[in-house]
Order: structure tokens, then sequence, then C-alpha cells
């Protein structure tokens, strides 16, 4: 038990660091004197570098799921009212700086993405994951004839992740706010375009939850 308690704080500081040090940047004596813990007890924990990055993706992926997906999940039902729910959990996620170095996956996929191995398959896999959640959600709000003038779930995926990242990048570089706004007016603007008709449900992008 002892060990688990430590793997996941030696976990909770790797997750946080990566999103501003990379992945790369990760080094079991860094992480070490960061977590008050021994280099070996650190190498016990986690075995190589390798095995502390595949570690570290995948405790990012938990957090992801705790603060954007599940929440979306449990106080919306299928449909348009659950895509702006995971916009605006995601907007929120970014925002609040779960992570100092905002989303763990925009800035981990920048890092690897021109370089093969099991850690840049990892990232790729939470991140597809994510954006198939998406599409499917997207789906459903068609299917329900919430987006009428949309034949195309994937293409709309691909345009809102845009957004959010780019809201994520530029609020970090320009230590700014305003990147959210205009990515929720996009978001708004573009589901509007698509037929979306319930100005309510869409302004709620960008807005807190419900209680």
């Amino acid at each position: 038990m002892r060990g688990d308690e430590s793997r996941r704080a030696v976990l909770a500081r790797a997750v946080d660091a990566a999103t501003v040090d990379g992945l790369d940047g990760l080094t079991i004596g860094r992480l070490a004197d960061a977590s008050g813990h021994s280099k070996s007890g650190i190498a016990t924990l986690f075995g190589s570098k390798e095995q502390l990055q595949l570690a570290v993706v995948a405790a990012a992926r938990e957090v992801f799921i705790d603060r954007v997906v599940a929440p979306a999940r449990a106080r919306t039902p299928r449909g348009l009212v659950r895509v702006c729910a995971l916009l605006g959990d995601w907007l929120a996620y970014s925002r609040d700086r779960v992570f100092r170095g905002g989303c763990f996956f925009a800035a981990t996929s920048v890092e690897f993405d021109a370089k093969p191995g099991v850690v840049r398959d990892a990232i790729v896999a939470a991140s597809s994951e994510w954006e198939d959640y998406l599409t499917v959600s997207i789906e459903y709000a068609m299917a329900a004839g919430e987006l009428p003038l949309l034949d195309d779930a994937r293409q709309l995926t691909f345009e809102m992740v845009s957004f959010l990242e780019a809201a994520n990048t530029r609020s970090l570089l320009h230590a700014s706010e305003e990147p959210y706004r205009r990515a929720e007016a996009a978001l708004r603007a573009r589901l509007v375009s698509l037929g979306g008709g319930d100005p309510e449900l869409i302004a709620t992008i960008g807005a807190a939850p419900a209680a």
C-alpha cells in the first residue's frame, strides 16, 4: 500500500512537470529531488525512464477522464447537450490549469509527434480515445436532428479540437484569457451554423456547469 501511495504521489508531480518540461525532460534524478524520494526508490517504482513516461501518460489520461469526460457523462444525456458539456469541461480543464502547462496531451503531442515508439503510441491512443468519444457524441446529436446541416461528425471533431488546443496554447504563450473567449465564440458560431437551434444550450459552452 505504501508503494502504491508513493507511486501515485510521484506520478502526480511527474504529470504536472511533463506539461512544462516535456516527457523527455523527466529524469529519475529530477523526479527524486522534486518528490523527496531517493533515486533508487523512483527506479524501483518505475524501472526505466520509458516505463515512467508510459505511467505518466496513463495517469494523465485518468485525470482527463475525471475532469472532462466523466462529469459531462454524469450530468447530461446523449446529444447536443453532452457535446456542449464536453467542450465546456475541456475549456475548464485547460483554463483552471489542472496542470501548470495546460492540457497534458496538447503539450506532449507536439513533443512526440515526430518520435516513433511506444510512448508516442500511448499518447496517440489516449488522444484518439477522446476524439472518438467526441465524434460519437456529435453523431448522437446528428441522429436526434439537433445538427441538421452537419454531414461529417469527424470533420466537426477536427475543427473543435483545433479551437480547443489553439486556446490552450495561446493562453499559455500570451498569459491571457482572451484565447478561451475566442474559442468559445468560434465553437458556438460553428454549432449555430450547423443548425444547432437552442441558443441557451449553445451559450453554456464555457459557462460554469450547474451544481
